[in-house]
């Protein structure tokens, strides 16, 4: 059963790069990110309670460099947790995530939050001078890096696929430990890491029936058993555009999806989408696309379902027109993170 007073309600973007309502064209770069910061802010003024900006070095995607974008967040804002969608750690340094991390703990007086993750597109690593074919290897011995650079104490680390470090200090020295949570989407092998290194585990269920995740979470919870470490609650983000109507946010939804899951689908030989698709989708997969109504009913049946306690709404994608996102981000906090208590509440939701 979810217990409503741990509950977490987050918004995440990839950074899509959204269209001019009047020419169709695409905003510049600078215009996109800096709509990301006022994104940021509404959602700091409507009480949501994370912000999470994914990383991806991709034509349609303006942010590279989440952790640049979360400094300028901390400036502007007051309460919301400013953290990943993911970082992609095995092309990082960590080291240097740790640092850029610090350092957006003390600008934003303790609300950073890392999402680690393995990354699903690979561009970086060619980019960064990685191998692919060293892609598990080097989460694996990155991930466990990170997690001695969590404790705070002077690091001594023998690298292979690494640096190595003797008696190494970090800075800036932070009060606490930083919130650090796996992405996974969908790979045994990540959840039983995050358990592993005692992480909480973050599920992106971006299609599909959500529930065939029902075995990670099990295996999430199982594996932390057997590692004796912290079993954590666990949280899932999915695709969603809210608006007045059911009719409206399905119509910018096909739109938008549609199109950025064909350009996925035909870089990975995934057919393209077909509306029945797409309606199979919205009615019982993974896309949360309606009314505030619609939308709060969904994420309150499959929160208690799943025994979810967070759930992040993934905003923008396909890049939509600047005014929809704003209208998301409006309707979802002030009605649909409301209305999804009160369901929750008094346990009740409507098939």
């Amino acid at each position: 059963m979810v217990d409503n007073n741990k509950l977490v309600f987050g918004l995440d973007t990839f950074g899509d790069v959204a269209y001019d309502e009047q020419t169709q064209d695409r905003l510049s770069y600078g215009q996109a990110l800096r709509n990301t910061v006022e994104e940021g802010r509404l959602a700091d003024q409507l009480g949501i309670d994370v912000l999470a900006l994914g990383e991806h070095h991709r034509e349609e995607y303006a942010i590279s460099s989440p952790d640049t974008v979360l400094a300028a967040l901390a400036m502007v804002t007051e309460n919301i947790t400013l953290g990943t969608g993911v970082i992609v750690l095995s092309s990082d340094d960590p080291v240097r995530v740790y640092e850029r991390f610090s350092t957006i703990q003390a600008l934003s007086n303790g609300r950073a939050q890392i999402m680690l993750g393995r990354g699903s597109f690979t561009e970086s690593f060619p980019l960064f001078g990685y191998d692919l074919r060293d892609y598990e290897d080097l989460f694996e011995e990155k991930i466990a890096l990170f997690s001695e650079l969590l404790k705070g104490d002077p690091v001594t680390w023998e690298g292979h696929l690494t640096q190595s470090l003797e008696n190494a200090q970090i800075y800036p020295k932070i009060e606490g430990q930083l919130d650090t949570h796996v992405g996974v989407g969908g790979s045994p092998d990540s959840v039983i890491r995050a358990a592993k290194y005692g992480f909480p585990l973050m599920l992106a269920v971006i299609g599909g029936n959500p529930y065939r995740f029902n075995q990670y979470i099990d295996l999430y919870k199982r594996a932390a058993a057997k590692f004796g470490t912290s079993d954590h609650p666990v949280g899932m983000h999915s695709h969603g555009v809210i608006a007045d109507t059911d009719v409206e946010a399905r119509e910018i939804a096909w739109t938008y999806l549609k199109k950025t899951m064909d350009q996925l689908g035909e870089e990975r030989g995934w057919p393209a989408m077909s509306r029945e698709h797409f309606e199979f989708e919205v009615t019982n997969g993974s896309y949360y696309v309606g009314s505030p109504e619609t939308v709060a009913q969904k994420i309150a049946r499959v929160m208690t379902e799943m025994d979810i306690e967070r759930f992040d709404l993934v905003y923008g994608a396909g890049g939509q027109l600047q005014k929809d996102r704003f209208k998301t981000i409006q309707l979802y906090g002030e009605k649909v993170v409301p209305r999804v208590k009160e369901l929750l509440k008094v346990g009740v939701t409507n098939e």
